[in-house]
């Protein structure tokens, strides 16, 4: 589910490396796969963060896929027995529901939210912690 977004802006981020970084690191001496893991992959670094953080942002709030292969059952979280996700739990009681309950799915909604933005927060703040490192 979320495979095809971080491959689509890896695959991006290290086309947009420019070429004068491969052909210095192989004049210099260096074998296409030091080039790659040396030089390629360090420099598409921040773009390939970028595809991890939006796929998992992706999977966490894509509703019905996690509906369908958890099981969408209310019950207490155990191993190998079916769950409900939070954003499975947004999609499958919305229709039906009314005041609190309606109010307890919109919190639920903002938690999502709110660990989405962490999640990315944290994300960024590492990034830029290595490359000032750099």
């Amino acid at each position: 589910m979320i495979l095809p977004t971080v491959i689509n802006i890896s695959e991006n981020a290290i086309r947009t490396v420019p070429d004068e970084i491969r052909e210095a690191s192989l004049a210099l001496g260096a074998s296409r796969i030091q080039t790659v893991f040396c030089c390629v992959l360090p420099a598409a670094k921040q773009g390939i963060a970028l595809g991890a953080a939006l796929g998992a942002g992706r999977a966490i709030g894509e509703a019905m896929a996690v509906m369908l292969v958890s099981g969408n059952s209310v019950s207490l979280p155990a191993p190998f027995n079916p769950v409900r996700f939070l954003s499975s739990a947004i999609a499958g009681e919305m229709g039906y529901a009314s005041g609190t309950h309606r109010m307890v799915l919109f919190t639920v909604g903002l938690v999502l939210f709110i660990f989405i933005m962490a999640l990315n927060l944290v994300l960024t703040g590492l990034l830029k912690k290595e490359s000032a490192h750099d």
